[in-house]
């Protein structure tokens, strides 16, 4: 089920209206379940399934993450079994193909299996938020193992289910094992967050799908100018698509009293690339320094052991993305870019690193990035540029709204404040959002 859809629209007034006739919390987390299930299960019954059986296995080894005599073991079985399954799915076939192209250059011809596996929507996601808890059990052996209702709500709750924010069980177990209370504020604020997110999805993101999708299928034809703007469109297109999925999962989470992490702080406004990703996909930046970066001994070590560190988180981050070199390379370009002075040419890095991301090998993202600096093709711009509207319109909104207090608000004062008008206002921008939206396309991350 996509949040920009109709669907959505009817599933989330219903579950809101079961939700808080829960007379208690076990009540409210049932409902949750049942919703997550609903949720996730539009896409295919058999990958819920797959997904539950994970989860429960999870469940499952807990009291002996945390009581048994083997606990080290109990983690490396739990940790192996739920990226052994990551990796089939998403990793096999990459890896037996690289397998092969080693040996054919030892002149020795291998013939290996694929496997025809449709990925399931949300695998990353849920596999790092169920290691992470994991982790944090086995580090903390004393406390109680967690009611499974509430380990299934944590695990499954749908707004962030399938592409995040990824949580922490100290931050949201807490929320999870009490009686939620309806806020009207906090709602209001949910739903402001949800027309924020459909606006950068729909308007920004979606717009500028189409045109960045005609220059990518002609890199090595277009003119310079148009190699450019499609940098530019796809920078803004994967913000406006993951950030706007993230807004929109925060403010349905809100709805229903919880309160999850904003992933992204304004990282296109970031001073260099260390703050840049201080401000993007903030939960799995997070995830990677807790889990690995301090424990390889992260920059306790000396300089070469943090170069190393970071090199290794990166590259990591890049295969997380997807079973290609050119995420690996993107993940890696970002690392070499983290120990060169670039303060005045942050945004630049990282719109040429989209371009990295987004090609569909790395030999035609060289000959795009390498056309984007060649003189030799200056021509006309063909494409659209109507995006760049919808950029500018974006970049004062995003600078001049945000207030992490009451999220994208209007000030209570002279004109705007009758509380009519606002809405009206609000109902406008959904208005614009429906009609002038760009077509429908699946949310970018949703393939990771």
């Amino acid at each position: 089920m996509l949040f920009n859809t109709l669907t959505y629209l009817f599933f989330l007034p219903i579950v809101f209206v079961l939700y808080w006739c829960g007379r208690n919390c076990r009540q409210q987390n049932i409902v949750l379940i049942l919703a997550s299930m609903v949720f996730y299960g539009w896409w295919s019954r058999e990958f819920l399934a797959l997904m539950l059986a994970i989860c429960l296995f999870n469940y499952f080894m807990l009291p002996a993450l945390k009581r048994s005599s083997n606990r080290k073991l109990c983690l490396l079985l739990t940790l192996g079994v739920n990226f052994s399954v990551l990796a089939v799915f998403k990793y096999f076939n990459f890896f037996v193909a690289n397998l092969s192209d080693a040996f054919m250059l030892l002149g020795i011809r291998l013939d290996y299996p694929t496997l025809s596996l449709v990925l399931p929507v949300g695998i990353s996601f849920y596999t790092f938020q169920l290691s992470g808890y994991a982790i944090d059990c086995y580090r903390s052996p004393m406390e109680k193992v967690i009611p499974v209702v509430d380990f299934l709500t944590f695990m499954t709750f749908f707004p962030q289910l399938v592409a995040g924010p990824i949580e922490r069980g100290s931050d949201m177990l807490p929320q999870i094992a009490s009686m939620r209370q309806f806020d009207y504020g906090t709602a209001r604020d949910g739903m402001r967050l949800i027309l924020w997110g459909l606006m950068k999805k729909m308007l920004l993101a979606d717009n500028c799908a189409q045109v960045v999708d005609n220059i990518f299928s002609r890199y090595d034809t277009a003119s310079m100018p148009d190699l450019w703007l499609g940098a530019l469109f796809f920078t803004f297109q994967i913000y406006g698509d993951f950030s706007g999925y993230s807004d929109m999962a925060v403010g349905s989470a809100r709805l229903f009293g919880i309160q999850i992490h904003n992933n992204f702080n304004k990282p296109y406004f970031a001073r260099d690339l260390r703050d840049f990703w201080r401000r993007w996909h903030i939960t799995l930046m997070a995830w990677f320094k807790d889990y690995l970066y301090i424990p390889l001994g992260g920059n306790r070590k000396g300089r070469l052991r943090r170069v190393l560190n970071t090199f290794s988180v990166f590259f990591l981050s890049g295969l997380w993305h997807g079973a290609n070199w050119t995420f690996v390379c993107w993940g890696l370009y970002h690392a070499l870019w983290l120990f060169i002075p670039h303060r005045w040419l942050t945004f630049i890095i990282v719109m040429v690193g989209w371009v990295i991301f987004r090609s569909p090998d790395m030999v035609a993202a060289m000959q795009y990035v390498g056309g984007m600096f060649s003189p030799a093709l200056w021509g006309p711009v063909t494409c659209s540029r109507f995006p760049l509207v919808l950029i500018a319109a974006y970049v004062v909104a995003e600078k001049m709204m945000r207030d992490h207090e009451h999220p994208f608000s209007f000030r209570n004062t002279g004109i705007m404040a009758s509380q009519w008008l606002r809405l009206s206002v609000y109902l406008l921008l959904f208005l614009l959002t429906v009609f002038f939206g760009g077509k429908q396309i699946q949310f970018i991350y949703f393939q990771f």
